[in-house]
């Protein structure tokens, strides 16, 4: 009896105490976030933060200048992005990347003929936001800091840290959206981004023993430690592969060459707009923003994780 009462008395003493604690993830033990459900339209309307992004990248490192100068009104008002300059690329990359530019700049017109939008996001397309991400990769800072737009190795493996991003972020909401027409408009947008995937896998894969100068790491060290780092963000397990990989990790379990990244059925992985957001915010949360999206991502789902980081601050 004793015990009984011993146990209810401390019951109560924490529930009241928990009435004055802060309400964050680590004092408030009966703080649990209302689960938010997503429409078609907002699993269509999220994948801008990425596209905005991949078309200023593309079409400044081909072009040396983005979205304003294309089509305006693409942007819907938003900030003009930082940091984003010519590469210095030689002629078949130039070809293909100004190819992915105007690709992107599809993309916008597609998912915004279908769903309202917002305006572009300010984003860090700066040497120093690279350099940030590579730093991470290898656990250390690069010396000099690695420069995305010096030539066409380093730049291609800049975008290789981004279109795939996307890829699984398309195959992740496949399985969620219900209108045919939403599922037809990723469907083709998913084509188009593993395209690109694949063809900056290829023109690295064809430099993957070659030393990146002046680091003293090949090619294909370079993308298995982007791979990882976008694993350690993500933190939902292994869903990303570099070029060269052990041989049980290969398709079939047969090769190390990997020049497109799926699992053991060599399908693609698939990422929650989460697992999108805490790797292109470089923070590993998707309450925190950072990396390319300095003020964070737009759109109902980026802001809903946003607003629960808020309430946590």
């Amino acid at each position: 009896m004793a015990l009984h009462k011993h146990f209810f008395s401390l019951t109560l003493t924490i529930f009241i105490a928990s009435l004055f604690l802060p309400s964050s993830p680590s004092f408030n033990v009966f703080a649990h976030p209302a689960k938010i459900e997503f429409s078609d339209n907002d699993l269509v309307e999220f994948p801008l933060n990425l596209e905005f992004l991949e078309a200023e990248f593309f079409l400044f490192g081909a072009l040396g200048y983005g979205l304003d100068a294309i089509d305006p009104k693409l942007a819907q008002g938003g900030p003009p992005p930082s940091g984003g300059k010519l590469a210095k690329l030689d002629a078949l990359t130039k070809d293909v990347i100004e190819q992915f530019g105007y690709q992107e700049v599809g993309h916008l017109r597609a998912i915004l003929g279908q769903v309202k939008g917002f305006p572009r996001p300010l984003l860090n397309l700066s040497s120093e936001s690279f350099a940030g991400i590579m730093d991470s990769a290898f656990g250390k800072p690069l010396n000099p800091p690695f420069d995305p737009y010096a030539n066409s190795i380093n730049y291609l493996l800049a975008s290789y840290a981004i279109p795939y991003v996307g890829l699984t972020g398309y195959v992740g909401a496949a399985r969620l959206l219900k209108s045919e027409n939403a599922k037809q408009l990723v469907a083709g947008l998913l084509g188009v981004e593993s395209g690109q995937d694949a063809v900056i896998r290829t023109l690295l894969y064809e430099h993957k023993d070659e030393v990146v100068q002046p680091y003293k790491v090949s090619v294909a060290e370079f993308t298995n430690r982007i791979s990882m780092l976008r694993d350690k963000l993500g933190k939902t397990g292994m869903k990303d592969e570099g070029l060269v990989v052990a041989k049980d990790v290969g398709a079939e379990g047969n090769i190390t060459g990997n020049i497109l990244a799926g699992d053991k059925y060599s399908v693609a992985y698939p990422r929650q707009p989460q697992e999108v957001l805490r790797i292109v915010y470089g923070t590993g949360d998707e309450r925190v923003p950072g990396g390319f999206h300095p003020k964070g991502g737009d759109g109902r789902i980026a802001k809903s994780f946003l607003n629960e980081g808020k309430l946590y601050n």
